[in-house]
């Protein structure tokens, strides 16, 4: 098991980066709100991660701190709920927001998470509330990672929301995600980012 990995960032495409430890490149995915926390290519990251076996791929997914891959560890428990899920709703909120959420049974709130409808949001609740309580100590309620702020949350749900269109239309992850990075800016609410994308594409 990939635990944590130290190395030198050489690539960022969201919601991937590609971070060289010891000679050897590994690529790793990432939650938005973790993507945009880590720094330029060319300097030094520490990553904790998760690494994911499917029939068709080996995936190693990253985080910047324990509590995030600690949430995605549970979140993939659930049912229907994939890393390709996890992963966006991570990019939705931080870990203590959705935490938050699940235990004021936030229906409202997890709904405009990206690829989340009403029954999967109904799903969380039940299911999260438990797995939450199990986890050890304090993990959420203390956490030392700053919050996201209110117009950063939206730019990252933006962004999340219409890369999640962009593939539901048919884009691979890694193109959704080049297209929204190359026409994103932080006054785009999710229809534009949707609409300039698709033109982009033409």
């Amino acid at each position: 098991m990939i635990g944590r990995l130290r190395g030198i960032i050489l690539e960022k495409q969201p919601p991937q980066v590609l971070l060289e430890t010891h000679g050897v490149g590994y690529e790793i995915q990432l939650p938005i709100s973790c993507f945009y926390q880590l720094p330029e290519a060319g300097q030094e990251a520490i990553i904790f991660t998760q690494f994911v076996v499917r029939e068709e791929a080996q995936l190693l997914y990253g985080f910047n701190d324990k509590q995030e891959r600690a949430l995605f560890r549970e979140l993939i428990k659930v049912n229907g709920v994939g890393p390709k899920l996890a992963l966006a709703i991570l990019s939705g909120m931080s870990a203590p927001q959705f935490v938050h959420a699940v235990e004021q049974e936030e229906i409202s709130t997890l709904i405009k998470l990206p690829g989340v409808g009403k029954k999967t949001a109904e799903r969380l609740v039940v299911e999260m509330k438990d797995r939450i309580k199990g986890l050890n100590g304090d993990l959420f309620t203390n956490s030392t990672a700053a919050p996201l702020s209110a117009s950063l949350l939206t730019t990252v749900n933006n962004e999340a929301e219409a890369v999640s269109a962009l593939i539901t239309l048919g884009y691979k992850p890694q193109e959704a995600s080049r297209l929204i990075n190359k026409i994103a800016t932080a006054e785009m609410d999710c229809e534009t980012l949707i609409r300039e994308a698709l033109r982009a594409a033409l």
